[in-house]
């Protein structure tokens, strides 16, 4: 019997309509668009505006839009996974409320919160579902809605983030297609360098924690730089090796968005040219776990069927990871 692989046979996404840029951020805090666009390389970022809008809403955007671009029925979804940091909600989940907004209810669903490394740890995650045999489609949802927890007055955080929403249907293939391998890792003691200080268990919301502003995203960039410059670089590197890829082996490496300078070292450390890497990073800022999905969606149209594709990320926690698939079919 012929091994079951999980390939991903749609993408899907949302973008709200506000687009920020850097000069209007320059008017907010004391930075230049030469000075974001050289240190980070971002250019402008989507902001969901909308009165009473939230991470769900944009998951659902792009669920359906993601639904109607593979002509699939919200009743043939047998599982749907949400990667965020930005729940609606502490509970109930938000991949729930997104299932509920989308009309799917023959289906079981939960949140994965792995940071700006969500998107490939829910991949991974929902692959083994598939190649187990146990279901047929998988949505995975990567949302997220970081201007409800950026600080608009710290200008070394507020230039990053943009909001999103993607999902991507994973189906079973019995080809040499889709989801070959993965390595994910984490290492908690990141988590000192990168967290929102308040509103768990540890720390919940008061009238001192809100004084305080220690609702919005805390960083130390030069711990996270450090970190995630070797630690994606080094497990995509290592998942090429594992598999014998060469540089010309690989059509695409598709990096985390969260800083030119990162994804330029991690292309250097796998001998991949600029042009064999996806980047829109200028374009959309850092939408933490719906990046990687977001380019996929971006660059569709130049993905072919059988392409090798490398996946890398890092993010909060710290998380880290890399996915070797094959991509499953030509775009019309």
């Amino acid at each position: 019997m012929a091994n079951i692989r999980a390939a991903i046979t749609g993408v899907g996404a949302y973008l709200p309509e506000y687009i920020l840029t850097n000069e209007e951020i320059s008017t907010m805090v004391d930075t230049t668009d030469e000075w974001i666009m050289q240190r980070i390389g971002i250019k402008e970022r989507r902001i969901m505006k909308e009165e009473g809008k939230a991470t769900s809403d944009m998951g659902t955007a792009a669920v359906k839009n993601l639904l109607d671009k593979t002509n699939t029925s919200a009743d043939e979804i047998d599982m749907l996974i949400c990667a965020t940091i930005t729940p609606d909600m502490p509970f109930p989940a938000t991949a729930n409320i997104i299932a509920d907004k989308v009309g799917i209810h023959n289906a079981w669903s939960f949140d994965l919160n792995a940071a700006c490394s969500g998107f490939i740890f829910a991949l991974a995650t929902a692959t083994q579902f598939i190649e187990s045999g146990r279901y047929k489609k998988v949505v995975v949802v990567a949302a997220d809605m970081m201007s409800s927890i950026t600080n608009y007055s710290d200008r070394t955080t507020c230039p990053l983030f943009g909001d999103a929403g993607t999902a991507v249907l994973l189906e079973p293939t019995t080809e040499e297609l889709g989801v070959i391998d993965y390595i994910n890792r984490v290492d908690g003691l990141g988590r000192h360098h990168l967290h929102m200080k308040a509103g768990g268990s540890l720390r919940p919301a008061s009238i001192e924690t809100i004084e305080r502003q220690e609702h919005f995203v805390y960083q130390e960039g030069q711990a996270v730089f450090k970190a995630a410059v070797s630690s994606m670089a080094d497990v995509a590197a290592e998942i090429m090796k594992k598999h014998n890829l060469e540089s010309d082996d690989v059509a695409w490496l598709v990096p985390h968005q969260a800083n030119l300078r990162i994804i330029d070292a991690t292309a250097r450390r796998m001998g991949v040219s600029k042009d064999k890497v996806m980047v829109n990073i200028e374009k959309f800022g850092n939408t933490t776990a719906a990046t990687i999905p977001l380019c996929l969606y971006d660059f569709e149209k130049q993905l072919h069927k059988g392409d090798n594709i490398i996946l890398a990320a890092f993010g909060a926690g710290f998380t880290w990871g890399s996915v070797y698939l094959k991509w499953a079919y030509d775009t019309e």
